[in-house]
């Protein structure tokens, strides 16, 4: 541990749960702290006029005064005191304000007691008193915080988070593609939030939840009078993303005659509302994301190649589930500690057996289906260990033999992988037998086991 966290006496724990407050009261006092609680916010404030603390670790949510408004009252009135805030329900706005009103960084719960030490130990080495988010540090930094917003430990998911911050800063489109639940808008979001933009909108639109007519009038505004219905002049989605960043969610859902407004406002960077003839100027930065294959939707005459090329200046393809699966042990626990804090229920551990059949699961609808399963667990099933007939039907009862085929076609490295995986588990992890089974030496299949992440 970094002996900097010394200089760290006095501590104030603010969160409203007691089992939070005492198990980071116990691990502080093993590091040589003193720790003083409080359960809600307006204790905190009583506390902190009365008593100078090096550092308050505060809770975001909690009853009566929530931690935002906590965290504003000290970074006005209690100089001295830095903050690290805490917060069971991670998102990418969430960290940015946090950062934004000044506190040094955030953990997330349930952390672990390195995540703790790591944040401890950088406070009195900063050299920026805003890092984190916004902040100039490097990019190991700016990938820890990216892995606690998007859960994922993977190999392609480490690629994913340098990709992400190559092309943050940048103004360049961005096209987003993969297959449905993979976190397109979450990724889109981190952009946006990494971006030089990241004080100014993010402005999403499901392309497909609107008509051609109401999409035109959403995105570009219109002038009274200038269809039937239109009582008053409204302002467009443009025209309120303006300096900011615009997604476009299944962009491939946009009809011709949309695909060519939009090629013209990235071409000119201007657009007219519906019914005017005065033009508005417009810097936005433009995102987009699909879960179709665009090509394929070029040569059908359902997408402009032009505006293809125009939008994926920088192409994004994020993986499927069943090829990181190594992120679902910790997306399992991730959501059972968000859905268990929902439904104020204890939060359950999950056997070694449920998490196997969940790990050999293709799931189909990916981090989306995984994050239903688990709710529909929890609302479903009283019990403090989840096992393999808590599960679904729809994944028990699909596990057992291998199988050769799926509903999709799939790769030969895909084939390989899945038989891989099937041996592993027939021979319980004995590698020297597996290989014998596969007809290749213990050396090259402990090359497969790290290519495809079989651990």
């Amino acid at each position: 541990m970094n002996n900097d966290i010394k200089k760290i006496e006095h501590v104030l724990v603010i969160d409203d749960e007691a089992v939070v407050r005492n198990g980071i009261s116990r691990a502080l006092k093993n590091r040589g702290m003193t720790t003083e609680h409080a359960v809600n916010g307006r204790e905190a404030l009583d506390l902190l006029s009365r008593k100078p603390f090096d550092l308050a670790l505060l809770d975001i949510r909690m009853p009566d005064m929530d931690g935002m408004e906590v965290l504003k009252h000290i970074i006005s009135n209690n100089h001295k005191t830095r903050v690290i805030m805490i917060t069971g329900y991670p998102t990418i706005n969430t960290a940015v304000d946090c950062i934004k009103l000044g506190a040094l960084d955030y953990l997330i719960k349930p952390f672990r007691l390195d995540d703790l030490d790591d944040v401890l130990s950088k406070l009195d080495n900063r050299e920026d008193p805003t890092g984190g988010l916004n902040g100039n540090g490097n990019n190991k930094q700016k990938i820890r915080e990216l892995k606690n917003l998007i859960i994922g430990e993977s190999r392609s998911m480490g690629i994913m988070f340098e990709k992400i911050l190559k092309v943050a800063p940048t103004d360049s489109t961005v096209l987003i593609t993969g297959e449905s639940g993979t976190g397109k808008e979450l990724v889109a979001n981190a952009i946006h939030a990494y971006s030089d933009r990241k004080d100014k909108e993010f402005v999403a639109v499901d392309c497909s939840s609107l008509v051609e007519t109401l999409l035109e009038s959403e995105l570009f505004g219109h002038v009274k009078g200038s269809f039937t219905g239109a009582l008053q002049t409204k302002h467009g989605l443009f025209e309120l993303a303006n300096h900011g960043t615009f997604f476009f969610d299944e962009i491939s859902n946009l009809s011709l005659k949309i695909q060519a407004k939009l090629l013209r406002v990235i071409q000119e960077r201007e657009f007219m509302k519906v019914g005017d003839q005065k033009k508005v100027k417009l810097d936005i930065r433009i995102i987009s994301a699909s879960n179709s294959d665009l090509k394929k939707s070029i040569q059908s005459g359902e997408f402009r190649e032009d505006l293809f090329y125009r939008l994926s200046v920088v192409p994004l393809r994020l993986p499927s589930l069943r090829n990181r699966k190594k992120d679902i042990p910790l997306l399992c626990d991730h959501f059972l500690e968000k859905f268990s804090r929902k439904i104020k229920k204890p939060v359950p551990e999950i056997s070694s057996e449920a998490l196997e059949i969940l790990k050999d699961y293709a799931w189909p609808g990916n981090v989306r289906e995984l994050e239903h399963t688990i709710e529909r667990i929890l609302i479903m099933e009283d019990t403090d260990v989840i096992r393999a007939r808590d599960l679904p039907a729809f994944i028990s009862q699909r596990q057992g033999e291998f199988q050769m085929f799926s509903e999709e076609p799939f790769t030969l490295q895909e084939l390989e992988k899945k038989y891989i995986r099937f041996v592993l588990k027939r021979t319980k992890g004995k590698k020297t037998l597996a290989a014998n089974i596969l007809g290749i030496n213990r050396k090259t299949l402990g090359m497969k086991i790290k290519k495809y992440e079989l651990y």
